[in-house]
């Protein structure tokens, strides 16, 4: 057909006028980069109060978002140069469209959809290059709010939970592996954390890098166990009910009852006193995840690998309510209480819900990451939610999902594997978050809440 003729002409046209441009393109690259290379060190010899190393990450955050303009303007120019080029030969050659002639009209829409189409390639190119260029400030900003403070070692496993005492003394305690004979253990035993030390300061680093560690770094051999922390071997009781592995437990509110949960799909409530089984609860197709109990009622959340998360009611002793939530797509790795009305899920399918106990059809907030989210904690006066991610990285949200911060991670500080848990200790006035992962360490970090939400 005659269109297709003169389609195929203009793309040869368009194809050989871009060559002695994409060479002017280079020199001007090279051009620019010689006089970014210059103000740099123009600016670096200026007498100035910033510290050499945020000095240098603005400057280079400024060259990116020069570059990005540059990249979007030549963009800009190649694709307005087509457009006029393809109207320019349908004007002259007459092109019919359906057996009709173009009329200037139609000639006039067909450039109007393609500059509006040029308009939108630009916005979305233009949203990703700032969200980006956001990005990296907040994360030089977040290393000033989200400090290490101490490192926990003595596992020879993989750490899979970490929790902090709600009441004084703090203690923490931290589980290696599952509970593989099908029993879930109460150990009595207070000892008060040490001062911990600061490891690093955080301000003193260049940059965040994404480095991954070898297998050197982490010997097979037996990791010394720091004196701090005794081993105490009999446990005071044992409760015995389960099929299958125990993967998570938590104390109902006045500490008389205990919930766990394991892979034979089951959660049990058991009499601490007596060791008793009080009720099996049902229900879930595939292995469970996680177990949590409300804070001030009889509630209980028990997550699962089926893709929901059950909530349980024991606030009336004749009457055991149950409701399931199906709101992800993949494994429901947790789902916790805050102190208000709300849970908060997280899952293998990288979201994050935010839902209101009384009014649990939809969440009322969803929250999008890059990796999978492991076992999630909320802060109980700020209500911050902590995000253990499978890529190493910890985040902290709002509980309306907008983003606060990232802990510092890179070859000095952070976890080397995968993050399994997250906990807050907010009354703690040293180690306000801890996290702990499949590098066989707990990490305590101190987080300035304050200046954390005066930024947001």
């Amino acid at each position: 057909m005659p269109i297709e003729s003169g389609s195929s002409a203009a793309a040869r046209q368009v194809k050989s006028k871009r060559k002695p441009h994409a060479i002017s393109i280079r020199r001007t690259n090279s051009t620019e980069q010689e006089r970014v290379s210059s103000q740099r060190e123009m600016l670096e010899a200026q007498d100035s109060k910033l510290p050499t190393s945020i000095r240098q990450t603005l400057l280079e955050l400024f060259g990116q978002i020069e570059r990005e303009f540059e990249n979007l303007y030549i963009e800009n120019l190649e694709l307005r140069r087509e457009i006029e080029t393809l109207n320019d030969r349908l004007t002259a050659e007459g092109q019919t469209v359906d057996g009709g002639d173009l009329s200037k009209g139609q000639l006039k829409a067909k450039a109007s959809h393609s500059t509006s189409q040029l308009s939108q390639k630009l916005k979305t190119t233009y949203k990703a290059s700032t969200s980006k260029i956001v990005s990296s400030f907040k994360t030089t900003t977040s290393r000033a709010v989200c400090q290490l403070v101490k490192e926990y070692i003595g596992h020879r496993d993989g750490i899979w939970d970490v929790s902090v005492t709600r009441l004084q003394p703090v203690v923490l305690g931290t589980a290696s592996a599952a509970s593989g004979d099908q029993t879930a253990h109460i150990w009595r035993y207070i000892v008060q954390l040490p001062t911990p030390q600061p490891v690093i300061d955080s301000n003193q680093m260049s940059g965040e890098e994404e480095v991954d560690f070898s297998d050197k770094d982490e010997a097979d051999g037996e990791v010394e166990c720091p004196s701090e922390s005794p081993t105490v071997r009999a446990p005071t009781t044992t409760l015995k009910s389960h099929q299958g592995v125990v993967i998570a437990a938590d104390w109902l509110v006045g500490g008389k009852q205990v919930v766990t949960a394991s892979w034979d799909r089951t959660a049990n409530l058991y009499d601490v006193e007596t060791s008793e089984l009080v009720h099996s609860l049902t229900g879930h197709d595939q292995e469970l995840t996680h177990c949590c109990t409300h804070p001030t009622q009889r509630l209980v959340v028990t997550s699962s690998r089926d893709t929901t998360f059950r909530l349980w009611d024991f606030r009336d002793p004749s009457i055991h309510s149950v409701n399931v939530f199906q709101g992800h797509t993949d494994t429901v790795t947790s789902a916790v209480f805050t102190v208000g009305d709300n849970v908060v899920s997280g899952s293998d399918d990288r979201t994050v819900k935010v839902w209101d106990l009384k009014n649990m059809r939809s969440p009322i907030a969803t929250i999008r990451t890059d990796s999978a989210v492991n076992r999630i904690s909320v802060s109980v006066n700020q209500r911050i939610i902590a995000l253990p991610h499978d890529n190493r990285q910890v985040r902290l949200f709002d509980m309306s999902g907008v983003r606060l911060a990232r802990l510092p991670r890179s070859n000095r500080q952070g976890h080397r594997r995968m993050v399994c848990c997250t906990a807050w200790s907010e009354d703690n006035p040293i180690c306000n978050l801890f996290s702990c992962g499949f590098d066989r360490q707990a990490i305590g970090w101190n987080i300035n809440i304050a200046a954390l939400l005066q930024e947001k």
